[in-house]
């Protein structure tokens, strides 16, 4: 085997952090495919530092962990059978080096036939490569602003393979819809893209103690309708030949599909002489027609015109403030659904220790990013409400009480100020000042009282600290009459605003008079 195809069951491709006891000597900083399966009980995490790459690097070791366990379709009970599989604790040797010695050929980075999760015809059926730059997410390209670095077309610096592996992994989950490179298929010649399945989505995923206990803890439950047959659910270096760009029939038939198949972005990586680096990328439509968006790790909530959608990562709102609808299968205040995934973890562990891991892009639907998000609950699935549905409920309530004296501190200070300019009821500095400070210290309110379960008093803890916000912001426009009348009269705004008058009802007479 030529070494210039990078074969990610042999190269060290995904960094990790161990678990501490293991020795120093014995710790790379990355390991391969086959090593990260055999040593998952050894490894503490996955230190990917692109958030959106793990999200979807998590969703490709989920369809593995299936098929290395057989609990894609297991012979017994599936909740029996996973228990059996974390009992021996860790992944079973002769299953992980049998499930790749059947798919050998099929995790090379580079190959001219397989290559791993790229579409090799894209050398013909597209126009030109699109460039290194437009590969890597944090990197500028064409005439775009610089993000995280600063890079020219014209001087293109090459990617190592293993980072060009991760942002083939934004592209494949989080790519913009839009404009993209031609592709020419049986005479259909277009160059726009519908946006990945996970583009603008928050992802959940529970997290264990170790790799081996959070691959297992996010196995969603297979649905048990009807005899599942492997053959006819494959992903997508399991199948011989690629899909057909022009139809959605055969692509998402199955769950292991779902997981690493549900793509509309197709990708061609090109390498070096000697397959160490990436230095040009060819990126196109995947499919023309859009595939239906479903997901169990993300939260799904409900639009006022009955739409079903994603929970949007935003990188100014803390974890705190979804914890219940992760823990509540109906949270007060808001119509969602849970990421399905957390009905099957909360099961795996009898004590505290699974933590909730959230990874997304805040970003719009289209080409622009405007920061990465991850972030890291304490241990909590305890407290879902199959566990502890009293302690639940609470959580669920502490979250409603912080959550709404913020929105009545942001809602107080858009109207002080909006009386003491005489303007419009809008986003000002103000409405911007008090949202920084003011959910950094709610944060820190929530998760000390669910720390000591102290949940009494707490939306007079919340107020406390708005009005507190509220008086330092508006302080230096207090000194004049105008402010001073502003600031008092929308302090009430801070307990819910002044009641509305209820219509007086008119009495109308049989003719349509009124008294």
């Amino acid at each position: 085997m030529s070494a210039d195809l990078y074969d990610l069951l042999t190269e060290r491709a995904f960094p990790v952090r161990w678990v501490d006891p293991t020795p120093a000597d014995e710790r790379p900083d990355a390991v391969s495919l086959r090593e990260l399966f055999l040593r998952a009980h050894e490894i503490s995490a996955l230190a990917v530092s692109l958030p959106p790459a793990l999200s979807g690097l998590y969703r490709v070791l989920y369809a593995l962990t299936a098929r290395v366990t057989g609990l894609d379709a297991p012979e017994e009970d599936w909740h029996e059978a996973r228990f059996r599989v974390l009992d021996a604790g860790s992944f079973d040797a002769e299953g992980v080096h049998r499930y790749f010695a059947g798919v050998a050929d099929r995790f090379r980075l580079y190959d001219p036939v397989h290559p791993f999760l790229q579409d090799p015809r894209l050398t013909t059926q597209c126009d030109k490569p699109a460039g290194i730059n437009k590969l890597v997410a944090t990197r500028p390209s064409g005439s775009n602003h610089a993000w995280f670095e600063h890079t020219a077309d014209a001087r293109p610096v090459a990617v190592a393979s293993a980072q060009a592996l991760e942002h083939l992994l934004v592209w494949r989950y989080y790519g913009p819809s839009g404009r993209c490179a031609t592709r020419t298929v049986r005479g259909t010649k277009e160059a726009n893209c519908a946006a990945g399945p996970l583009r603008t989505a928050l992802s959940y995923h529970p997290l264990g103690g170790t790799l081996f206990e959070t691959l297992l803890a996010g196995l969603p439950e297979p649905d048990r309708a009807g005899r599942y047959v492997r053959e006819a659910d494959p992903c997508p270096w399991e199948r011989d030949q690629p899909t057909d760009p022009l139809t959605l029939k055969g692509v998402v038939t199955g769950p292991m599909s779902k997981l690493v198949g549900h793509n509309q972005h197709a990708l061609l990586l090109v390498p070096d002489q000697a397959g160490a680096h990436a230095v040009d990328a060819y990126i196109t439509w995947a499919y023309r027609e859009r595939i239906a968006r479903d997901d169990d790790y993300l939260i799904w909530q409900t639009s006022q015109a009955g739409n079903a959608y994603a929970r949007y990562a935003d990188s100014w709102r803390g974890l705190w403030r979804d914890l219940d609808a992760l823990l509540l299968s109906d949270p007060p205040g808001v119509e969602s659904r849970r990421p399905t995934v957390f009905r099957t973890a909360v099961d795996l562990f009898q004590q505290e220790g699974l933590r909730i891991q959230a990874l997304g892009i805040d970003q719009d639907g289209q080409a622009k990013d405007t920061q990465v998000v991850s972030a890291i609950t304490a241990p909590v699935l305890h407290l879902m409400e199959e566990r502890d549905p009293e302690q639940a409920r609470l959580v669920g309530q502490l979250r409603l009480a912080g959550e709404r004296c913020g929105q009545r501190l942001e809602r107080a200070a858009k109207v002080a100020w909006a009386q003491y300019s005489n303007s419009e009821v809008r986003d000002c500095a103000w409405s911007a000042a008090a949202a920084a400070r003011y959910w950094p210290e709610a944060e820190q309110e929530f998760w000390q009282r669910l720390n000591e379960r102290r949940f009494e008093g707490a939306p007079q803890a919340f107020r406390a600290r708005a009005e507190r916000i509220y008086d330092h912001l508006t302080d230096s426009a207090s000194r004049t009459a105008r402010g001073a009348r502003a600031r008092e009269s929308a302090r009430i705004e801070l307990y819910g605003g002044r009641p509305k008058k209820k219509a007086t009802a008119s009495k109308s007479l049989p003719d349509g008079g009124e008294r």
